[in-house]
């Protein structure tokens, strides 16, 4: 653990209260402060160990996991952004040589995207990298304790689908 003061957010602001009535919010804020940490910590990892952020990271390991590539549109998808942010992750990864642009051999105004092998072999060590720090953050966390975990955040995952909420 870190000896050094860490900055207070809103969950630890209330999390000394005894409000029963709140419950809900204090886990929503709970969970929003846990996963806020870890991307803080993976973003700085990503950007002093290997230069990249972590939206170029994604776009590497949904291309990782598509060796013949995938359209654009289905990069936008799968990493819900715009069209627009994702042409400049793409041309920022091109530039750095890791993914290349191809026009479709089926439909010649689609564009695929693909690693290439500087950006295969560069995503696989910092695919290492990455399991490595989130074992790291989460050592203290036993393994019937993760088990348990997993359960109890797809049930709230399940509830949070269900919920007819506009």
């Amino acid at each position: 653990m870190n000896d050094q003061m860490q900055p207070l957010d809103v969950e630890s602001v209330i999390s000394g209260r005894d409000d029963k009535e709140r419950s809900e919010l204090r886990l929503w804020l709970r969970l929003l402060s846990t996963v806020n940490l870890i991307a803080g910590a993976i973003r700085r990892n990503l950007r002093q160990n290997f230069r990249v952020t972590l939206p170029q990271f994604d776009l590497l390991a949904q291309l990782e996991r598509e060796p013949a590539g995938l359209r654009l549109s289905e990069l936008s998808q799968r990493m819900m952004v715009t069209n627009g942010n994702l042409t400049g992750l793409v041309d920022k990864l091109e530039s750095q040589g890791l993914v290349v642009r191809e026009r479709s051999s089926s439909d010649r105004r689609a564009i695929h995207v693909r690693l290439t092998r500087k950006g295969a072999s560069l995503f696989s060590v910092m695919a290492k990298a990455h399991e490595a720090w989130l074992a790291q953050m989460m050592a203290d966390l036993p393994g019937p304790a993760r088990k348990s975990l997993m359960r109890d955040l797809q049930t709230l995952k399940s509830s949070v689908r269900d919920a007819d909420i506009d």
